[in-house]
Order: structure tokens, then C-alpha cells, then sequence
């Protein structure tokens, strides 16, 4: 697939909906091959987290030539579940900050985190990001993009995520 025809937009339901579950399964896929077997059940993500992000002005999917290959969330502080960090600290816990949440692409669609992470930093410098332990495959590309781990968060329903942060220069 092509960078040079990569767009990001905004989601649209119910018109991409079905292709957005179709992502959503294949980055499943991604998690169950690189053995991260417990992210992600059976029932999410799913389009009522789609509308969630919507009311947030917050949904986005990633098009390659005119097919969309990725979706994420993109949504403003504050983000609740990163109230408390556990073992480690925010890099700054007063400024306000963007938190970028479900992330899903298709397996042969490339650089998407870094273009997903230009539009975010596009937009705010201050971002925040979380990922499951197993999920290795996303903590390689947080770091490789000049995030700092920071700590532990909980999500609401107590599972555990790794925690990180980038303020971006403004000469970056």
C-alpha cells in the first residue's frame, strides 16, 4: 500500500463501520501471532467504542488509496484512568495532554504508527499512549518514536497498562 495516497480522516458511521471491524480483526490477528493472547476479547473493540470516540470528536481512520487500512482514537485530556501511575511518574502531570487509544491496522499496511503519530503531534505536543505488557509490538514503536515509559495505569476495569508520554519540541 502506498504512503504517497495515505489520508487520515475522520471516522464515519455507519459508512466505514464494517471496514473498521474488519481492521480491528486483523490487528487482533497481529496481537494472537506476536503472542499477546489476552488484549483485546472477543467483543472489543467494537463500534459502540467507535461512537464513544465519535462524541469526542476523537475517531480516525487511516486510508490508503482510498481503502481504509487503520483506525485510532484521538481524544483530549483528561483521560481518567491516568489520574494515578503507579512505579514511575508522568513527564508533566499539570499541562494538558492528547491520549491516543486503540490503535488497529492492517498487517500489510506500513508506517501507519508514525503517520498516525505526525497527525497526533500535528495537533498537540503533549501525548499520551498505553499498551498491554504482552503487546511488544506497540512498546517497540512507542519508544522508537521518542516516547519515555513512565509507570503503570489501570484501566477501569483493573487490567494493567504500560504507560508513556511525549512532549515534542517545538523545533521537532
Amino acid at each position: 500500500m502506498s504512503e504517497r495516497n495515505r489520508i487520515i480522516r475522520r471516522a464515519e458511521l455507519p459508512a466505514d463501520g464494517e471496514r473498521i471491524i474488519e481492521v480491528f480483526s486483523a490487528a487482533k490477528g497481529i496481537m494472537r501471532a506476536s503472542g499477546n493472547m489476552n488484549q483485546w476479547g472477543d467483543n472489543y473493540p467494537s463500534l459502540d467504542a467507535v461512537k464513544a470516540d465519535m462524541e469526542q470528536d476523537g475517531a480516525y481512520v487511516v486510508v490508503d488509496d482510498g481503502m481504509i487500512v487503520a483506525y485510532f482514537a484521538f481524544l483530549p485530556s483528561p483521560e481518567p484512568t491516568y489520574t494515578n501511575i503507579y512505579e514511575g511518574l508522568w513527564l508533566d502531570d499539570l499541562l494538558p495532554y492528547h491520549v491516543v487509544h486503540r490503535i488497529a491496522s492492517m498487517p500489510d499496511a506500513h508506517g501507519i504508527f508514525q503517520s498516525i503519530m505526525a497527525f497526533c503531534f500535528s495537533q498537540d505536543n503533549n501525548i499520551r499512549i498505553d499498551t498491554h505488557r504482552d503487546n511488544h509490538i506497540m512498546q517497540h514503536v512507542i519508544l522508537k518514536l521518542g516516547f519515555t515509559y513512565c509507570g503503570i495505569i489501570y484501566l477501569t476495569n483493573g487490567d494493567e497498562r504500560l504507560a508513556y508520554q511525549r512532549i515534542a519540541t517545538e523545533t521537532e
